[in-house]
């Protein structure tokens, strides 16, 4: 499974409404709410990586909130919990 970490910063108002999109993506895992210079983190995945680009330079970029992206890819899990 391919993981990427992408780190989202949204309009002013709209990080409640716009984590709960993300929440309802099936190839998000995770989303988080965050300090400092991203508003939301998403963990995604997929089983490979041109689908991974569809999930972040089309659903995510076609959130109409979602101002700016930075994709980190994850190369190696060092601990994973359930």
């Amino acid at each position: 499974m391919i993981r990427a970490l992408v780190l989202m910063n949204v309009e002013r108002g709209q990080v409640p409404a716009t984590a709960k999109r993300l929440a309802d993506m099936d190839e998000v895992v995770d989303v988080y709410s965050t300090a400092g210079d991203f508003d939301l983190v998403a963990l995604i995945q997929s089983e490979e990586y041109e689908r991974l680009a569809e999930i972040v330079t089309e659903k995510l970029q076609a959130i109409e909130a979602v101002c700016r992206t930075t994709t980190l890819m994850a190369f190696r899990n060092y601990k994973f919990s359930p």
